[in-house]
């Protein structure tokens, strides 16, 4: 029993590290990245109380070297599956009937834990997994997951606190019980923080979790498991399980006891997942919740009024940081004709500067694309814009995959405004801009809202505050996060909660208490203390 109404620590972004010539925090950071890179791990699934090893192991290799084995993972099937859907059940009374603040103890060690002895290895491992230069590992890894663990229990914490009025003689209360059942948490290789997360925010609240992590981003994914299990998370509550995603779905979406989704990836995957749902709606205990980031087709407008040198930089950072592989990254911008000169001089000598390589040199700030299977369907987008006679490519459009999957960053410049590479999402280092008439502003407008299925990140930039105001309302469905002045990436927990709806997803907003309520049933308890003791009302009389 809780003697008391418990205030938790008050949230506040992790600082980044800055991984300055000769820091302690660049040492420590390489030292670890070369201790793994010259290791080979086995990386079990973990079920239950068990590291389950299996005959059918498969090579882990960094994107930048993808000759050079760091590991190998173990392959199960269906019984696997089974098995970690008993595990999750078998914790699950416990770990719902756990004080909530017990559960957000652990969080919070968690995050202390990743401030603190998990750092290097957690961002040594991201950098070499999943090819990230030190400052991305650094946001994303370390930065982005100890908000995400702080700013989840304040947000947990808020979440009990609200309470319903109460009249005289009764007392009306609210609690928040976990889903009955399991989540499936689906995540991506690009986000190692999103893909804690998406097991830590329903866990947080007493569901039980099984997660099957991207194949690219494995290596990571270790870490977290261990870092969940030296924070003191018990076995059970997240079961990670490494198999085809074929056969877990047929197990996961056949169970009566699934009861939820949580995932990151492509727009694809997710409407088939939700139709797979749906196709077997009828087995399910309840109605399962389906929590869904996924694709994006993000924007930069410029107005005639902004200024050249911020819109390049808008570019530049936020079409090609981590090669473009996040799903806020800036792949096509409306440019007007009278700034367009002075931004294509920057953006092209931008380019040109990019050092790109491993992560291991810190100088690199382009670092290789995930697998084999990205760098060919990126490399198909670039030929496709040299072979047309609508699409010019003005910096970039080399790539090379004899030692890592490397892209350069690539701009095309296109006459056409509904041309391939403004419409589908590319996923890479590529960005593709349409130069438009200054006096055309409204029009053009109308061509960022209609151009695209997708609705995640976009921005504006402009001096000129009616045409501010008249993008912000006019593409108000058009983008999750919206930005005035800035790159569309780079959301911060606690401060733009993230996701989109469209074709983007089910905007269920990341980092903040709108996701937190999508993993809880709530239940109201009215009690009166003195009953009626006869059926008849007054007016009877």
């Amino acid at each position: 029993m809780s003697n008391g109404f418990y205030n938790i620590p008050t949230a506040t972004n992790e600082p980044v590290k800055e991984y300055t010539l000769n820091s302690r925090e660049r040492k420590e950071l390489l030292a670890e990245y070369k201790a793994m890179y010259n290791s080979k791990v086995d990386i079990p699934m973990y079920i239950g109380n068990k590291k389950v090893f299996t005959e059918d192991k498969r090579d882990l290799s960094p994107p930048h070297e993808h000759n050079h084995v760091i590991g190998n993972s173990n392959y199960g099937g269906e019984k696997e599956v089974n098995e970690a859907i008993d595990a999750a059940l078998a914790a699950k009374k416990n770990w719902a009937n756990m004080k909530w603040e017990n559960r957000a103890a652990i969080f919070l060690k968690a995050a202390d834990l990743l401030a603190g002895p998990f750092r290097s290895k957690l961002n040594a491992a991201t950098m070499l997994g999943q090819s990230k230069n030190v400052m991305q590992a650094e946001i994303d890894a370390a930065c982005e997951l100890i908000d995400f663990f702080k700013f989840n229990v304040q947000y947990m914490s808020q979440l009990y606190k609200e309470q319903p009025e109460s009249l005289p003689g009764t007392w009306n209360r609210l609690e928040h019980r976990p889903l009955e059942g399991f989540i499936f948490a689906l995540t991506p290789f690009n986000f190692t923080s999103i893909c804690a997360n998406l097991c830590a925010a329903p866990a947080m609240l007493g569901n039980v979790i099984i997660w099957k992590p991207a194949e690219t981003q494995i290596f990571s994914a270790k870490v977290i498991m261990e870092l969940f299990q030296e924070a003191g998370l018990p076995d059970g509550v997240i079961n990670m399980v490494t198999v085809s995603g074929k056969t877990i779905s047929k197990v996961i979406f056949e169970s009566k006891h699934f009861a939820g989704l949580h995932f990151t990836g492509s727009t694809d995957v997710f409407r088939t997942l939700w139709k797979s749902i749906g196709n077997n709606i009828e087995k399910y205990r309840t109605y399962p919740r389906i929590v869904g980031e996924t694709g994006g087709k993000d924007f930069i407008i410029a107005h005639y009024s902004a200024k050249s040198n911020e819109v390049a930089t808008a570019i530049s950072r936020g079409a090609f940081e981590f090669q473009g592989q996040k799903c806020s990254a800036a792949s096509r911008a409306y440019i007007p004709n009278n700034i367009w000169e002075k931004v294509k001089d920057q953006i092209v000598s931008d380019c040109l500067s990019f050092k790109m390589g491993g992560p291991e040199d810190t100088s690199n700030f382009i670092n290789a694309v995930i697998s084999e299977k990205a760098f060919d369907s990126i490399s198909s987008y670039i030929e496709f814009a040299k072979s047309s006679d609508e699409a010019k490519i003005i910096a970039g459009g080399k790539y090379d995959k004899s030692v890592g999957y490397y892209i350069e960053p690539t701009i095309i410049v296109t006459t056409n405004p509904k041309f391939k590479t403004m419409v589908e999402e590319v996923f890479g280092p590529v960005i593709t801009i349409y130069v438009y008439d200054s006096e055309k502003w409204e029009e053009t407008i109308e061509l960022v809202d209609e151009t695209s299925e997708y609705a995640l990140t976009g921005a504006v930039i402009s001096q000129d505050r009616y045409a501010i105001e008249y993008a912000t309302k006019r593409l108000e469905n058009a983008a999750g996060n919206f930005y005035i002045n800035d790159k569309p990436t780079g959301a911060v927990v606690g401060q733009q909660p993230f996701g989109g709806a469209r074709g983007s997803g089910t905007n269920d907003k990341a980092g903040s208490i709108l996701n937190l309520l999508r993993w809880v049933s709530p239940r109201t308890i009215k009690e009166t203390f003195v009953p009626a003791k006869d059926y008849k009302y007054p007016f009877l009389g």
